[in-house]
């Protein structure tokens, strides 16, 4: 069966330079989106037969499914949202190897950000120095990344700004080494001095973490997985310090809506050679965001840490 790709005309030769379709078919403007994918279906007798449409994908919206039915009134649209992230979901030893090399890089800038955490050093400072540090060993951290001082570690997604952090102040960081596209990263956190409020989260987070490790092989559910560490901290006494879910699948470009997800309503199998990110980062009594994750891979067995960086708390 032939491949067939419609793609911005302006990104036309990339896609053919770093693809592997049989043909591409371009379009010009947003507006064309939906008129050429109806010209391609008709010119291959689809326009009435059943497809496919990754309805919950980000980047799909109401207005070009509306068109494409308007072109072609006979169509069977169906949620096809899971199946790309199902097949991308079990990795081939080649991926493995790729996020292998990305993690590499990934525990690199977190050594370096143990060893930069200083009074009176900023985070724009601190990352400065980790983007050189990457960059001298060739390698390269995805675009996003979370790095926080002090007060700012109250900040969700905070990227790194000139605020610098004093004793007694607590640190974290979300990085990311990437590969051919495959981003891998890492939460890991540190105190200068000490914090008891981020201290004491950080040790459940390292508990609950430690726990769904233990609960993942294949055949189980990913439901059980997040039972698993919301069970600790329910038992913790602070059940809404956790906000969010245990954790996803990681992917190239990092992740996509759609993908598999570590939550309570999450029914996927878990399969050998998935891979994993769970960042448990839990709320405090004062709004501080603290905790640790891991990387892993689904092994028949249970999991294969990705990361060699130690997770527990880094004492600067």
């Amino acid at each position: 069966m032939r491949r067939f790709f419609v793609a911005r005309e302006y990104d036309a030769e990339a896609v053919r330079a770093e693809g592997c379709v049989d043909e591409i078919v371009d379009y010009t403007h947003q507006r064309d989106v939906a008129k050429t994918c109806a010209e391609v279906l008709r010119q291959h007798r689809l326009q009435n037969r059943r497809v496919g449409l990754e309805l919950g994908c980000w980047k799909l919206a109401p207005t070009d499914v509306s068109t494409l039915r308007g072109e072609c009134p006979d169509i069977k649209i169906v949620d096809a949202s899971r199946v790309v992230a199902s097949v991308a979901a079990v990795k081939s030893e080649l991926e493995l190897d790729v996020m292998r090399q990305a993690m590499a890089t990934t525990d690199l800038a977190v050594r370096a950000f143990q060893n930069l955490v200083c009074e009176g050093v900023s985070e724009a400072e601190v990352f400065a120095t980790i983007a050189g540090e990457v960059s001298k060993a060739g390698g390269e951290v995805w675009r996003s990344v979370t790095l926080v001082f002090g007060d700012r570690t109250k900040m969700p997604h905070g990227v790194p700004t000139h605020h610098a952090i004093r004793n007694n102040e607590p640190a974290m960081i979300e990085i990311g080494g990437v590969k051919h596209g495959y981003a891998v990263r890492l939460v890991r956190s540190a105190v200068l001095g000490r914090h008891p409020e981020t201290e004491a989260l950080h040790a459940l987070s390292v508990e609950a973490l430690e726990t769904a490790l233990a609960a993942i092989k294949p055949g189980i559910s990913a439901n059980v997985v997040d039972a698993a560490a919301r069970r600790v901290i329910e038992r913790s006494g602070r059940s809404r310090a956790f906000r969010h879910r245990t954790g996803y699948q990681s992917d190239i470009h990092w992740t996509e809506r759609g993908n598999l997800s570590l939550e309570p309503a999450a029914d996927d199998i878990l399969k050998a050679g998935m891979t994993l990110h769970l960042p448990i980062i839990l709320f405090g009594e004062t709004g501080h965001l603290f905790g640790c994750s891991e990387h892993v891979v689904v092994t028949e067995t249970g999991v294969e840490l990705l990361s060699r960086s130690d997770r527990k708390l880094f004492y600067a």
